[in-house]
């Protein structure tokens, strides 16, 4: 990479363009969840991972580092690593299409917008990391609004919580995963291959399996199911490689915040007093986390160097 690519604060246009690029596709998967909304859940999860597949290793294979794969696969230490962290992404990805199925698409969003406090909160719990006031005052706007939407409805927000829980010890563990993130993901979906093949030919047997009877259109999309689980994660991941932890902590609002507005504008979601008052707390709590992370970058880039 040119140095003189990089920007004074240690971005690259590259990176920058590929995080955005994977979580404007983010964004838009409600509206492609929503069209194959008609075929199950489970099925749908299924021809995610089995197709994701084929696109993993094609890349692993384009970029020469198939060596890693095989090695992860022999080492019983990484290979524990990895089924614990494809559970972790598979009831993610599950609870997920769920909710924009049944029409939680506000939920979905609320889940990832809490996420990235979840991740200060698990730092703080099982990291020892020391945490600021003005981040304990977001991981507390959080649990408000949690708690707001929770006595509205007289229930937690489940699919929120859940979305939050699973991708914050997904990430968590992830980290403790010492292959490149390209391969990282292979590994995840090569484990879910059996599972995902196994539910689909037992759906087969049962004369239920929707991808033998359905039209060309159905077809398509569930094949596409692969390619719009595997292309954002492996760009969002060469991309996070030339950003700064300050910028692709801002730049992960972009997603929930695109889904909120499809929420509410194209899937015409209820968007009640709670919700009104929910989200601003959240929101509010962002901007506290955000600040957080920007003065910190500041506060280093005017410390006089050695």
């Amino acid at each position: 990479m040119n140095p003189q690519a990089r920007s004074l604060g240690g971005d690259t246009p590259r990176g920058f363009l590929f995080a955005l690029t994977a979580y404007l596709l983010w964004g838009f998967l409600p509206l492609y969840l929503k069209l194959v909304d008609h075929i199950g859940m489970v099925e749908v999860l299924a021809h995610r991972v089995v197709w994701s597949l084929p696109i993993a290793l094609a890349v692993l294979l384009a970029l020469g580092r198939t060596d890693t794969l095989r090695e992860a696969i022999r080492t019983p230490r990484m290979l524990g690593m990895a089924c614990l962290t494809s559970v972790l992404i598979s009831i993610n990805w599950g609870v997920y299409i769920w909710a924009i199925q049944s029409g939680q698409a506000l939920e979905a969003a609320l889940g990832y917008y809490i996420n990235p406090l979840f991740s200060i909160f698990l730092g703080a719990v099982l990291l020892g990391e020391r945490l600021s006031a003005r981040q304990w005052a977001a991981v507390a706007l959080a649990a408000l609004a949690v708690g707001v939407l929770t006595w509205e409805a007289g229930r937690l927000p489940l699919a929120a919580l859940t979305l939050t829980v699973s991708w914050g010890f997904y990430a968590y563990f992830k980290r403790s995963l010492p292959i490149g993130p390209n391969q990282g993901f292979a590994l995840e979906v090569l484990l879910l291959m059996p599972i995902a093949l196994g539910y689909l030919l037992w759906l087969q047997g049962q004369g239920a399996l929707h991808f033998t009877q359905a039209g060309a259109a159905d077809v398509a999309l569930l094949v596409g199911c692969g390619v719009i689980t595997a292309v954002p994660l492996m760009i969002y991941a060469n991309g996070a490689k030339l950003l700064t932890l300050s910028t692709i902590a801002i730049m992960q609002y972009i997603a929930p915040t695109m889904i909120f507005l499809i929420a509410v504008f194209v899937f015409a979601e209820p968007f009640g007093t709670a919700r009104a008052i929910a989200f601003p707390m959240i929101w509010a709590a962002l901007v506290l986390y955000t600040s957080e992370i920007v003065g910190r970058r500041l506060r280093r880039a005017a410390a006089p160097s050695d």
